[in-house]
């Protein structure tokens, strides 16, 4: 029974709820900025690149080869082309880069908000005790 308790106190902690939470809006954040990416972004980017989409960027590596059939018997099954598809990668390298932007201002922004703590003022110097008072004068008249 006591493994079920720590894992109750272990899953209701603050910091796990808030990471759940963070997860989930981030979640939902990825999805609204692919959408700005790929939805207003890449089209025009795409029309000055002369109507190219990333996606469809890709470097065949080995053909398709179809279907050998003897009547109504398969000799052979279709083989798929084997491609590279690099245009993939560009998009998910904008989109990075993106959301990246996003919540660099996000965190900025923050950080602007936050109220600024003054700085602690500087603790004055205790007085000297009657001993070291005593010793500052004995060094003193030694000195002449």
């Amino acid at each position: 029974m006591s493994v079920i308790k720590e894992f109750k106190e272990f899953a209701l902690r603050g910091n796990v709820i808030d990471l759940a939470v963070g997860v989930i809006i981030g979640g939902a954040f990825g999805k609204i900025v692919a959408s700005v990416v790929n939805d207003i972004l890449m089209p025009p980017i795409g029309v000055l690149l002369g109507g190219v989409d990333f996606k469809d960027l890709k470097l065949e590596i080995k053909e398709a080869a179809p279907a050998i059939m003897e009547g109504d018997k398969v000799i052979k099954e279709a083989v798929a082309a084997v491609t590279l598809n690099y245009g993939s990668f560009i998009q998910t390298v904008v989109d990075f880069t993106i959301v990246a932007f996003c919540i660099f201002l996000l965190v900025k922004g923050m950080n602007k908000l936050k109220k600024k703590e003054p700085a602690p003022a500087p603790e004055p110097e205790p007085e000297p005790t009657n001993e070291e008072k005593l010793l500052t004068e004995i060094r003193d008249l030694l000195k002449k």
